[in-house]
C-alpha cells in the first residue's frame, strides 16, 4: 500500500484534521456573522413545541417587523449554517434549539448569544440519552443561563420544572400558562374538533382573545408562549391576534389534511413521546365526527416496558370507534377477541397494508388520528388518498418527511440515484458547492 493511496496512512491520518478544520472554519464564520448581525436573536428549547413556537413567534412578529427563523434542524451543524446566512435587513431571528444528549445546549447557546430565551416545557424524552427528568431540565436550562445581560427569559408557569430555570438567571423573566401566579394567563381554552383552538391569554395591558387553526387545546402552549414573547417584543396585541389567526399548524404536527368526499386525517407523526399520546387521544374524543379512528405507530423513546403499548390501546380505545396499530409492535396492543372480531382492533406490521385497509373502509365524515414516531413516515397514510404513493419501504432512514423529501412517488430504490441528481443539480444553480454548504 503506497503513502498516498485512498485508504493509506497518509490520507487515513489527514482526514479526521481536515474535517475538523472545516467544523472550526465554519464556525468561525458563524461567529463572526453574528457578531456583525444587527438583529435581536430568540432562542427556543424544550422537549415539545418548540418548532411550533418558532415559527408561530416568527409569524407573529412578520406581522409588523422583518422575521427570519430556523426550525425543525435544530443541531449545531445547522445552526453554523444558518447564522452564516445574510441577515441584514432582519430585525428578529429565532431559532429552535435541540438537544440528543448532554451538552448539545450549552454550545449552541454560547454561539447563537440570544436577547431571549424561551423554555416550553420539560419531559423525559430522549430516555437512552438522559435516563432522569434532572437532566432534562438541566440541559434546557442552558438556554436561561446563557440569555444576554439585558435580556428576556419566557417560562411556561405550568412546568415546576421550567418555573425553577428562573433561579439560573439574573435577566428580567416572564411566565405564561393556566397558572393563576402567570404574568401571561390562558383561560377560556377551548377546542373540540371541526372548532379550532381559542383562548384568552391574560397579561399586564389585559386579555387578547386569539383564535387559531390548531386542532386540539393543548397546543394553547406553544401558542401562548409565542404571544406572550411578542408582546413582551413590542408587537401589537391586534398584530399578534390576526397573525395567530392565519397561522397553519406545521406539516405533520397537529396538520389537518381534508380530503374532499372523504376523511378528516390529523397527521402528528413527527414524534410520539409517552407523555403526548393522551393528549392527541383526547384531541380526537373531543372532536364530533361521524366515525373517529385512531393510527398509532411507534413510541418514541421512553422508560419502561413494552406494556405501555397496551396502555396506549386502552386510553385510545375510549376515544374512538377503532384503533389501528402499525409497525414491529403492534401485537403489543393487549386487545382483546372481541374487539379484534368486531374490527374495534386492527394490527399491521407494515405501513402498506395500514393504508390499504384504511383506503378500502374509508368514509365520509370521519375523523382520523395518525400519531407515532417519524421513522414509519405514517403519513403516507394520508397522502395515498391524493398521491399515487409507490414508496412503501418501512425504514426508509430518512430524517425528513415524506412531502420534504418529495420522492414518495418513485420506488425507494430509485431514490439514491435521483436524490444525487437532484442535489447536484441544487448545486448548479446555487453557483456549485464551497465552504457556506454543509
Amino acid at each position: 500500500m503506497r503513502l498516498l493511496d485512498k485508504n493509506g496512512p497518509f490520507r487515513n491520518w489527514l482526514r479526521p484534521r481536515l474535517r475538523r478544520a472545516k467544523v472550526a472554519y465554519r464556525a468561525f464564520l458563524s461567529r463572526r456573522a453574528r457578531k456583525r448581525s444587527t438583529a435581536r436573536y430568540i432562542g427556543i428549547t424544550g422537549s415539545s413545541g418548540k418548532s411550533t413556537t418558532t415559527a408561530l413567534l416568527a409569524h407573529m412578529i412578520s406581522g409588523q417587523a422583518p422575521a427570519a427563523s430556523q426550525l425543525f434542524r435544530n443541531t449545531m451543524g445547522m445552526l453554523t449554517r444558518f447564522l452564516r446566512r445574510d441577515h441584514s435587513g432582519i430585525d428578529y431571528v429565532v431559532v429552535e434549539l435541540g438537544a440528543a444528549g448532554p451538552g448539545d445546549i450549552g454550545p449552541m447557546t454560547a454561539l447563537l448569544k440570544p436577547h431571549v430565551g424561551i423554555v416550553t416545557l420539560v419531559r423525559l424524552e430522549h430516555y437512552s440519552a438522559f435516563r432522569k427528568i434532572e437532566a432534562v431540565t438541566a440541559e434546557k436550562a442552558a438556554l436561561v443561563q446563557g440569555v444576554l445581560p439585558g435580556g428576556l427569559v419566557v417560562l411556561n408557569a405550568d412546568d415546576e420544572n421550567v418555573r425553577g430555570m428562573a433561579a439560573l438567571t439574573g435577566e428580567r423573566v416572564v411566565t405564561f400558562g393556566t397558572s393563576p401566579e402567570a404574568d401571561y394567563r390562558v383561560f377560556d381554552i377551548h377546542a373540540a374538533y371541526p372548532d379550532t383552538l381559542s383562548f384568552t391569554l391574560r397579561g399586564p395591558a389585559g386579555d387578547l382573545a386569539l383564535k387559531t387553526r390548531f386542532p386540539a387545546t393543548h397546543f394553547w402552549m406553544p401558542v401562548a408562549a409565542a404571544a406572550a414573547t411578542a408582546l413582551e417584543l413590542g408587537i401589537a396585541p391586534e398584530v399578534v391576534a390576526s397573525q395567530a389567526a392565519t397561522f397553519a399548524p406545521l406539516i405533520i404536527r397537529g396538520e389537518v389534511m381534508a380530503i374532499p368526499g372523504g376523511p378528516d386525517f390529523i397527521l402528528d407523526t413527527a414524534k410520539a413521546p409517552w407523555h403526548s399520546l393522551n393528549l392527541a387521544f383526547d384531541m380526537i374524543g373531543a372532536a364530533t365526527a361521524g366515525r373517529k379512528r385512531i393510527v398509532l405507530g411507534h413510541i418514541s423513546d421512553y422508560a419502561g416496558s413494552t406494556r405501555k403499548y397496551g396502555n396506549a390501546y386502552q386510553a385510545a380505545s375510549e376515544a374512538s370507534d377503532e384503533v389501528i396499530f402499525v409497525g414491529d409492535n403492534s401485537h403489543r396492543s393487549r386487545a382483546s377477541q372481541e374487539d379484534r372480531d368486531t374490527g374495534r382492533f386492527h394490527e399491521f406490521v407494515s405501513v402498506k397494508p395500514a393504508a390499504d385497509h384504511i383506503r378500502h373502509t374509508a368514509v365520509a365524515d370521519e375523523l382520523i388520528l395518525i400519531k407515532g414516531s417519524s421513522n414509519l413516515h405514517l403519513e403516507r397514510i394520508a397522502l395515498s388518498f391524493t398521491h399515487d404513493v409507490q414508496c412503501w419501504v418501512d425504514a426508509c432512514g430518512k430524517q425528513v418527511d415524506c412531502r420534504s423529501c418529495g420522492l414518495f412517488d418513485l420506488p425507494f430504490e430509485e431514490h439514491s440515484t435521483l436524490s444525487r441528481r437532484e442535489k447536484r443539480r441544487r448545486l448548479t444553480m446555487d453557483g456549485g458547492p464551497g465552504l457556506d454548504r454543509d
